[in-house]
């Protein structure tokens, strides 16, 4: 179940949207092109991920920043990158160009922060946009949950596009980091669950004055939980096929 497209296109150029997935897609070129040996990218590691024994150990604060912008391999990229792409365009055209920069590198830092509060003596790299990206998740099923998300399922013969609300799918996203960071063995590496949990979980309390100033209530009912403009439609291009 892979989120593909919203239906809520945005009024205005994304710059800062555009430009952080540049600088993502950029710095993890940079590292298939200049880190070519096991030595480097445990150098490499070492001086931009968060380790949490490093933060304990009052150093390397940078990389509670710094981290947000490296990924663990070509899927690690290319699947924050398309919810980056998906949903933060919308929280751009709310907030402006540079707020919405703050609010997620502020998302960013709170997840690797989250992370950090339950293993504070870590020494496994944490690396990804994935917290700041589910900080911007957590503020847009505040404002739009019922816009329209394209969630595209493959199930070898089963094949489709579905448009769901996006409270149903980023629930059951946010769900499922809560059930797997449970059952996660954090020493052993992997995915940062509670990263993903807290980030969503401040960027949702971040977008609350936000939402208030828009009308809090009056915003979701004069919106009927939807985007304040007509969203977009896309025709599917999985045909359905009939049996005989």
């Amino acid at each position: 179940m892979i989120p593909i497209r919203d239906h809520n296109p945005s009024e205005r150029i994304p710059y800062v949207t555009y430009a952080l997935i540049a600088i993502n897609i950029a710095v993890y070129l940079y590292g298939v092109a200049f880190v070519t040996t096991d030595q480097a990218l445990s150098q490499f590691y070492y001086d931009y991920a968060m380790i949490p024994a490093r933060i304990t150990g009052g150093e390397n604060y940078v990389s509670l920043i710094t981290s947000m912008f490296l990924h663990a391999g070509f899927l690690h990229l290319a699947g924050n990158m398309l919810f980056l792409w998906i949903f933060g365009d919308n929280l751009e055209d709310i907030l402006g160009h540079v707020p919405f920069l703050a609010f997620y590198i502020v998302s960013g830092v709170a997840a690797d922060l989250s992370q950090f509060a339950l293993d504070a003596y870590s020494a496994v790299p944490l690396v990804g946009a994935s917290g700041a990206i589910a900080g911007i998740m957590g503020g847009y099923l505040l404002l739009f949950p019922k816009a329209k998300v394209d969630i595209f399922i493959f199930l070898v013969v089963f094949i489709r596009i579905f448009p769901v609300p996006a409270w149903v799918m980023l629930g059951i996203w946010f769900g499922l980091q809560l059930i797997n960071g449970v059952s996660a063995d954090m020493s052993a590496g992997g995915v940062a669950y509670w990263a993903h949990a807290g980030g969503f979980i401040i960027g949702f309390v971040l977008m609350i004055p936000v939402w208030l100033k828009l009308g809090a209530r009056n915003w979701w009912q004069t919106t009927d939980f939807h985007p304040p403009h007509p969203e977009a439609e896309y025709p599917s291009r999985i045909p359905v096929v009939k049996r005989r």
